[in-house]
């Protein structure tokens, strides 16, 4: 009986393991992702590599503006350095100013006394013809002139000499009769008369002249003063430093 089980038995077991359902195996398929990893990296580093070239371009134009700065420091550094001379300037005319106005009436007084009064009208020595001349003292005038005649303009060891005659305006006398005064020429100017347009070029020497105290070397224009009262007149180059006019006065260093 039970052998005859046995086999009835097996039977069924191999039956019953074939109706149970059999699971199919999972099979991972990684490409997809690793394909969308590497598209990932890909935008990753092109982004990358974008941040960078705007980083470098900012690094550029922040150099750019450093450089521009630092020259705006230099010339404002300049700048107020020359203010500062300005400033010192200013400070320095400012109190020289001060001091000139601030000084003692005792000082001017004394000042005033020690200064050299000259009259509108003086009579002034040549000294290299030792005669004596009436000349216009005229504040107005820059520089001093004579009346030369009979000019004459030579050379004489490669430089430039004039001779001439110098005649009182009142008085008469003869070509044989006056006395040639030479000198070297200092240089020449162009002056330009009130009825003549063109300039006319006239030389310049300088002179040893004589009036009262004074004894100076003066610089003249050799002019036309034919036409005037006085043949010397002497300028504000020959006043300066040396004496003050009175208009009101006539021959206060000489006599008339």
């Amino acid at each position: 009986m039970i052998q005859r089980i046995l086999p009835l038995v097996a039977i069924l077991s191999l039956s019953g393991c074939a109706l149970i359902p059999q699971t199919a195996p999972v099979v991972s398929d990684n490409t997809e992702t690793v394909a969308a990893i590497k598209s990932m990296e890909s935008n990753l580093n092109t982004r990358l590599g974008g941040m960078e070239t705007k980083i470098e371009t900012q690094n550029d134009y922040i150099s750019t503006l450093e450089k521009e700065l630092s020259n705006v420091s230099e010339e404002l550094s300049l700048v107020r350095t020359e203010q500062t001379k300005i400033q010192m300037s200013i400070t320095q005319a400012t109190n020289k100013k001060a001091r000139l106005v601030q000084m003692p009436v005792s000082l001017q007084t004394q000042s005033l006394k020690d200064t050299i009064i000259l009259g509108a009208i003086e009579n002034v020595e040549i000294a290299d013809i030792k005669q004596v001349f009436t000349a216009r003292i005229d504040t107005g005038a820059t520089t001093s002139s004579l009346n030369a005649v009979d000019l004459q303009e030579f050379e004489r060891n490669g430089t430039q000499w004039v001779r001439f005659h110098l005649v009182a305006q009142n008085k008469k006398a003869e070509t044989d009769e006056l006395e040639w005064i030479t000198a070297p020429v200092i240089r020449n100017v162009k002056i330009r008369q009130s009825t003549n347009e063109e300039a006319e070029r006239r030389p310049v020497v300088e002179l040893w002249i004589k009036l009262g105290a004074i004894h100076e070397k003066v610089q003249f224009t050799l002019a036309d003063r034919s036409h005037m009262t006085h043949s010397i007149l002497l300028g504000r180059e020959f006043i300066q430093d040396i004496a003050v006019v009175d208009v009101s006065k006539e021959f206060v260093q000489s006599k008339k």
